[in-house]
């Protein structure tokens, strides 16, 4: 449940105009802007919506900088997975340009080394010509929510990554290895910030994301029971819902 609802209503002005700040979504690990689909359907009917790709490069910093250069002046960040250790970063290096933040199935702590090693035996398979052996491995079902669902989002995630390709499969494990441990970063920011998260989700579990709220001085915690590590494809509709209400509130 969304508790901290008494939060200002931001707003900023560009060419003469007041509006409602638009957003910016961060796509998660080998993901695309298919990740967001129902919710930028939905969202850009009362605000600007950006979908901003993470570019060819192998670290977070580099993601960041990359982001910031071509986002709006003022906006609302939503980051996905690797995306939400973007939108750390981002947070991290400019808070004034956020007016709140919206982290899903993400962490704030640095890749631990057992799961480094195993992300280079993923990026050799990838390159040795196996990359959809890599990808489910990189992304196992059992981090998905059990159901009639959890094919189609497997397929999807599995075109999603596809498109990105080995190059972009070996870049992004890096930036994941490579990855900053954000948790100052989370307990300086003052910013409004909703934590997402699936009750299946292996990857990066439920405690985790409590763990970042309790960090945050404005964070605020949510586990979907019937999501994994793709809610925003597992739930779209509940997703796209607290998303709005978070927005708005």
């Amino acid at each position: 449940r969304v508790r901290k609802g008494a939060i200002a209503h931001f707003r900023y002005s560009f060419q003469g105009q007041v509006s409602v700040e638009p957003i910016v979504f961060l796509p998660g690990f080998m993901c695309d802007s298919r990740l967001f689909r129902a919710q930028t359907e939905s969202l850009s009917a009362t605000r600007p919506v950006h979908v901003a790709p993470l570019g060819p490069f192998d670290s977070v910093r580099e993601m960041a900088g990359r982001v910031l250069d071509h986002a709006p002046p003022l906006f609302a960040l939503c980051g996905a997975s690797l995306g939400g250790m973007v939108a750390m970063e981002i947070a991290r290096r400019a808070p004034e340009r956020i007016t709140r933040m919206i982290l899903i199935a993400t962490d704030a702590l640095t890749e631990q080394p057992s799961n480094a090693a195993a992300r280079e035996l993923l990026i050799a398979r990838a390159r040795a010509g196996r990359f959809d052996d890599a990808w489910a491995e990189a992304l196992p079902a059992e981090s998905l929510a059990p159901g009639p669902e959890r094919a189609r989002v497997q397929d999807i995630s599995l075109a999603m990554a596809r498109g990105l390709g080995t190059e972009g499969f070996q870049s992004q494990a890096r930036a994941l290895q490579r990855r900053p441990d954000q948790q100052g970063t989370l307990r300086r920011i003052q910013l409004p910030t909703l934590l997402i998260c699936g009750q299946h989700d292996r990857l990066f579990p439920p405690r985790r994301h409590q763990l970042m709220a309790d960090l945050m001085p404005m964070g605020e915690a949510l586990m979907l029971e019937e999501a994994g590590h793709l809610p925003t494809l597992e739930q779209p509709d509940e997703v796209t819902r607290v998303i709005d209400l978070w927005l708005t509130a």
